[in-house]
């Protein structure tokens, strides 16, 4: 890897990349280690410092690693790094409310785990560490964009500093509030769900088993996914679906409050509960945009679509994005294309356009049923839970789903 953190001006022939990937987070390295891995050599320019983004209690978020992520992570080289700080998602069980009529989600013994549980800080070291690597990645932190430029010859990028970096393509992966999605004038679908996610880990008395719990309040859902044990104790991240005028006072009340309301709504299925970090809240809202193309521009991740967090899906979704890119683009190259070419992006667009509609729309559907109080609407859900629960192919199919493995996979998601 080549870093550019540095002040030094490095003259404009060496800074030619097929790839110029605004945002080094999670999805955009990612990708850059993907690309790397098929010849693709890419700039990735990020704001922020690594050292600020994997500082301790920068970030106390978990990500689920769906399988088909994980088979990303494997092909790109990554997962011999973090495969020992994972915990696998051996089942899912699904309540209304911890009432009768639970779904349980258990793959057969050959078929593996659901899914890997990883600290969100824990995923961005081993990406940078790989980064810092890799030859065909050139890291730019720390780095402010001053100007965007696409034209018929390919991209341009000058950064506050005054580099100007090249490529064929300009990749947006800054998250939601991307400024280069909002400049190139893309037409978002969007809206606010009025609700905060209250984020955070708890140790507890009894394991989890590796399950991971979703149960359902008419003002919320209430997660908790299963974490490595930690100095002896079992430990679970809880993502907590909250009115976000509540937000505040449930990241203020007591750690004896708060832990109170924790055990009202989960019972006590883990015994004694403590809480294990510290309390973020984070707003949730929806967002997918109508395109995912421009000239020469590309959007992935959350530039591209943001979802809420009930099915664990968002990070996955980015993923999925990262496989079919750089699958479209490699085969391109090989017939003499360019990256910035139309014809490859707007195969990119087709292939990623619909399978994200579909699990975004699926996602927001369920936070919407589950979000309907009273005593009918409960009975009715519960009624065709249990339904699911009842037919082999229904649990196939919504497992797939939560594996990844549904629809047209790239390359680089199977195993």
């Amino acid at each position: 890897m080549i870093d550019s953190s540095s002040t030094d001006i490095v003259p404009t022939e060496q800074m030619r990349r097929d790839l110029v990937i605004l945002g080094g987070g999670m999805v955009g390295m990612a990708l850059a280690l993907a690309a790397a891995k098929a010849g693709i050599s890419s700039h990735v320019v990020d704001r922020a410092k690594p050292e600020e983004l994997t500082a301790a209690g920068a970030d106390g978020r978990a990500s689920a690693i769906s399988t088909a992520s994980w088979n990303l992570f494997n092909n790109i080289g990554l997962a011999d790094r973090i495969d020992h700080l994972g915990c696998a998602i051996d089942s899912i069980a699904v309540t209304d409310g911890l009432k009768p009529g639970r779904i349980d989600f258990k793959p057969e013994p050959h078929e593996g785990t659901l899914g890997r549980m990883f600290a969100n800080r824990d995923l961005r070291l081993a990406l940078f560490e790989a980064a810092r690597a890799e030859p065909l990645l050139t890291w730019h932190t720390g780095a402010e964009v001053a100007a965007r430029d696409r034209n018929a010859l390919g991209v341009t990028v000058r950064l506050g500093d005054g580099q100007v970096l090249e490529g064929s393509l300009l990749v947006a992966a800054e998250g939601r509030m991307s400024p280069t999605r909002e400049e190139a004038g893309f037409s978002l679908a969007r809206w606010d769900y009025s609700h905060s996610a209250i984020v955070t880990a708890l140790h507890h008395e009894r394991s989890h088993g590796g399950v991971a719990w979703e149960i359902f309040y008419p003002e919320g859902p209430f997660a908790l996914l299963p974490l490595l044990d930690e100095g002896g104790r079992h430990r679970s991240a809880l993502v907590w679906t909250v009115a976000r005028t509540d937000a505040k006072a449930m990241t203020a009340m007591s750690e004896r409050a708060f832990v109170a309301e924790a055990e009202r709504r989960m019972g006590a299925m883990f015994g004694k509960l403590e809480l294990a970090a510290p309390r973020m809240a984070y707003p949730l809202s929806f967002h997918h945009s109508r395109h995912l193309v421009e000239d020469r521009l590309v959007l992935i991740g959350d530039a591209a679509h943001g979802m809420h967090p009930i099915a664990g899906q968002g990070l996955n979704l980015g993923l999925r994005d990262v496989g079919a890119l750089v699958e479209t683009l490699s085969e391109g190259m090989r017939l003499g294309l360019e990256p910035g070419d139309a014809q490859l992006l707007k195969r990119y667009e087709k292939w990623r356009s619909l399978d994200t509609f579909m699990v975004m729309s699926v996602t927001d559907g369920i936070n919407r049923l589950f979000g309907v109080p009273g005593a009918l609407p409960s009975a009715v859900r519960r009624l065709g839970m249990g339904a699911v629960q009842r037919v082999p192919v229904l649990k196939r199919f919504f497992m797939d789903e939560a594996r990844g493995m549904s629809g047209e996979l790239p390359q680089l998601l199977r195993a």
